[in-house]
């Protein structure tokens, strides 16, 4: 399954999920600007994910169902020529998310090797953050890795935003 969604320039508010074919698929809810944490709704507008950091400072990003049992966990990992981050599925696997330093392209493998996602950062370098997401993943929903897509995301702006110059 494809799915195309974007953040906003403020990183708050409401923005529409799409299909491959641009069909409405479901809403990105990015709450305030003040708070990093996205809910996802499918077509029928019913809550699906939510995600957010665990604690204020931390960096873990954490995945909850639609009655705010935990799915699972996302945490960047140490690298240096690669971007990397684990997902822990909980009950479901690890998944290990990475990127060469450069690339707007990630893939998501199980502890297999086997690919289960990729998704790509497809914006502008001025525009907010707009992602495609192609999900052949039989254990992660698609909505699933929609709010994990926006942790790596949150997590990078975090980092960005604490590095010494501002680059991270």
């Amino acid at each position: 399954m494809q799915l195309i969604f974007r953040d906003n320039f403020f990183s708050s508010g409401r923005t529409e999920i799409v299909d491959a074919s641009g069909n409405p698929a479901g809403t990105l809810d990015l709450g305030s600007a003040f708070s990093a944490s996205v809910e996802v709704y499918n077509s029928e507008g019913s809550l699906v994910c939510t995600g957010k950091f665990r604690h204020l400072l931390s960096s873990k990003w954490l995945v909850l169902g639609p009655n705010g049992e935990e799915l699972g966990l996302l945490h960047s990992r140490m690298s240096f020529l690669s971007k990397r981050y684990e997902y822990e599925a909980y009950g479901r696997g690890n998944y290990e998310i990475t990127s060469p330093v450069f690339s707007r392209e990630y893939e998501i493998t199980e502890d297999s090797g086997q690919v289960a996602a990729r998704f790509e950062r497809i914006n502008g370098f001025f525009s907010s953050g707009a992602f495609s997401l192609h999900n052949d993943s039989d254990r992660l929903d698609s909505y699933e890795l929609t709010v994990v897509i926006m942790g790596v995301y949150a997590i990078q702006k975090s980092q960005q935003a604490a590095a010494p110059n501002g680059v991270y």
